[in-house]
């Protein structure tokens, strides 16, 4: 059975997983392998795959990673609506209400005093479960995603509002700058197509 391959190793997000949509689109495969260089891309990638019914294997050396898919050929035009390029995050059924999407940029608020700063996120996030079912997603990029890693006065708050059913993403490329990629304890690596189609999809988006 015919694989292709895809090298995408030394490419930063979103690039592996645009290219790995890209081949799907192109081409009916039922096999493919893609080649990549850090963890963010691997999950990025296996994610992808999985949501577009490819049954998803890693094999890794150390320092590359090959991310295989396989899939029957009956279910090539049977993929999933959700996932990095629809929905991604794998977004829970709702009722009809507004869709909030909160982008948290920074692991403070505002500027001046750091430490203020950070009481007042905090206090933030704490409140955001007063929006109710209408908080959709919350995003975390930049210096954001220190919120989300181990120790972070956050998580008790952010596994509450993950439990109440709010899809939660944390980038890749951000934990991957900050070394905090092994200590993420909440939410799902994304990446940017994931980020901007979450930008899409949302009926109000707020940025912190």
């Amino acid at each position: 059975m015919t694989i292709k391959e895809i090298d995408c190793r030394s490419l930063e997000c979103p690039a592996p997983v645009l290219k790995t949509k890209e081949a799907i689109e192109n081409t009916p495969l039922t096999r493919i392998r893609i080649l990549v260089d850090n963890e963010a891309a691997v999950e990025n990638v296996s994610r992808f795959l999985s949501f577009q019914n490819f049954q998803v294997s890693v094999d890794s050396d150390g320092a590359t990673s090959a991310v295989e898919g396989f899939r029957d050929p009956a279910q090539e035009n049977g993929a999933t609506e959700s996932g990095p390029g629809s929905e991604p995050g794998a977004p829970k059924d709702r009722p009809a209400l507004q869709k909030i999407m909160v982008m948290i940029s920074s692991n403070r608020m505002g500027s001046g005093d750091d430490e203020l700063g950070t009481k007042l996120m905090i206090n933030y996030i704490k409140t955001l479960k007063e929006m109710g079912e209408e908080l959709w997603r919350l995003v975390f990029v930049n210096s954001g995603v220190k919120l989300a890693v181990e120790g972070s006065p956050a998580m008790d708050d952010l596994n509450e509002l993950g439990d109440s059913g709010v899809d939660i993403l944390v980038c890749g490329t951000c934990l991957t700058h900050f070394g905090l990629m092994e200590v993420k304890k909440v939410g799902t690596t994304t990446n940017m197509l994931d980020i901007v189609t979450s930008m899409q999809l949302a009926e109000k988006a707020i940025s912190l």
